[in-house]
């Protein structure tokens, strides 16, 4: 199809939508995981597997590092006008789910999707962000990515609720309530809330049909053409990589994001688990708590990041942000007796704080910002490759560790240290690069001849 003239603030619109569909479906496989569990008998271990290849952990990582080097050579728009395609394939298996091996594969073509679709969206919307309002425009992603999960949630728990009173009514009761529609009236509603998502999926990809191509990009690829019939060839982008300007903002990016990520990617699908297993509150409670926290993210997108992003020192409202973070996940440190409702309801409300304007969102910000145009997604699907990988592993463990006799305060203490660690790294380090355009930031890194 032909491109049209499309706004910047429509681009970034439909290129945010990644963020619903990927963070929606990491938290609908939370909310739905213990049904999953009782329904197909599954062992701690496939759990972790499941949560481990997932769009949360591995398959995100494998779709981010393919999607990064795609998203270089072909362009932006290959990458996002093809990988919804895998993403609704991926999700059709699991809404008709009958056994572990469908689920699986499912959540794994669901992963490889987002994973590439994350990179060559976040990278667009900074691309054609106006300098100006930079921040602003890379919170709508952060704002879709709260977004679907609290749509998700509330989804989940409408249904469930409704799907709870049919089953008392005469005209179904006889069915019996495990008998009904691949599982419990609960898994039922579940598999409604994947299938949503393939709807939104395919909404979003027509619209991606008439998109433009990054300027950024094609001016990159220019510059390079010309080079090369100049005759000086360039390196590739992973040898690039390895410059030392760029290995220390590599290890800069996974101090501040790759670390944080083992809380959030704990938090985005197994906290209703945690909720249930730990807390000993009921799925649909576990769902509501859940909902607090990402109703809490949009709005501490739209009136923190959003708002202010672009005018006060990023370096101290990171900072404020990411000690929310720590106190919020050092509420799990008090005596079990202590961690009441009210207590979960002020670590949903911390944690949504710092979700919608903390370290995800100055990462997508820092990662666009900090690497040329030439590899600039190759060098964001490898950072997101290692924060899915890294958070993968943790995943995996968590129900291990529960399981184990050190219990959950285990893991509490781990992502105590985490969030911590995090905090440390993005306000001792955070760039100056407010204002400024991409290629001023290119200029002061790289010199005139640019990265």
């Amino acid at each position: 199809m032909s491109e049209k003239k499309v706004s910047p603030w429509l681009q970034t619109s439909i290129a945010a939508m990644t963020s619903y569909i990927d963070a929606g479906s990491i938290v609908a496989i939370g909310a739905g995981l213990s049904l999953w569990e009782s329904y197909l008998g599954l062992s701690r271990f496939q759990v972790g597997l499941l949560t481990a290849f997932s769009s949360n952990a591995l398959g995100a990582a494998i779709g981010a590092l393919l999607g990064g080097m795609l998203c270089d050579r072909w362009g932006r728009k290959f990458v996002y006008t093809y990988d919804l395609i895998l993403y609704m394939l991926g999700m059709l298996l699991v809404v008709f789910g009958l056994h572990y091996g469908m689920l699986f594969v499912g959540f794994m073509m669901v992963g490889i999707a987002v994973g590439a679709d994350v990179v060559a969206s976040w990278t667009l919307i900074a691309e054609q962000a106006p300098a100006q309002n930079r921040a602003r425009h890379c919170g709508a992603a952060q704002f879709a990515w709260a977004l679907g999960p609290a749509v998700v949630l509330m989804m989940s728990v409408g249904l469930g609720l409704a799907f709870q009173s049919m089953a008392n009514w005469e005209l179904v009761s006889h069915w019996g309530e495990k008998e009904i529609l691949w599982g419990n009236y609960a898994l039922l509603a579940n598999r409604i809330v994947f299938g949503h998502l393939i709807v939104v999926a395919f909404i979003t990809w027509l619209l991606r049909l008439r998109m433009p191509e990054s300027e950024n990009w094609k001016a990159a690829k220019a510059r390079e053409k010309a080079l090369e019939e100049a005759g000086e060839k360039k390196k590739s982008a992973f040898r690039e990589l390895l410059l030392p300007v760029n290995v220390k903002t590599v290890l800069f990016l996974c101090g501040v994001y790759v670390i944080w990520n083992l809380c959030a990617g704990t938090m985005g699908i197994l906290m209703p688990y945690i909720y249930e297993n730990v807390c000993q509150i009921s799925n649909t409670m576990s769902c509501a708590l859940t909902i607090i926290i990402f109703l809490t993210s949009t709005i501490s997108t739209l009136l923190i990041f959003m708002w202010w992003g672009d005018r006060w020192s990023r370096r101290w409202i990171y900072f404020a942000m990411a000690a929310l973070f720590v106190l919020a996940w050092s509420l799990f440190l008090l005596p079990a007796a202590w961690i009441t409702l009210p207590v979960l309801i002020l670590f949903a409300v911390l944690v949504g704080i710092n979700n919608g304007s903390g370290q995800q969102a100055f990462y997508q910000l820092w990662c666009s910002e900090l690497f040329p145009a030439r590899y600039r997604a190759s060098a964001q699907g490898f950072t997101f490759f290692a924060a899915r990988i890294t958070v993968g592993i943790w995943t995996a463990l968590v129900p291990m560790i529960m399981a184990s006799s050190y219990g959950f305060p285990l893991a509490a203490k781990c992502m105590v240290g985490f969030a911590l660690f995090s905090l440390l790294v993005g306000t001792l380090y955070a760039p100056d690069t407010s204002g400024k355009t991409l290629e001023q930031i290119e200029r002061e890194r790289y010199g005139e001849k640019g990265g």
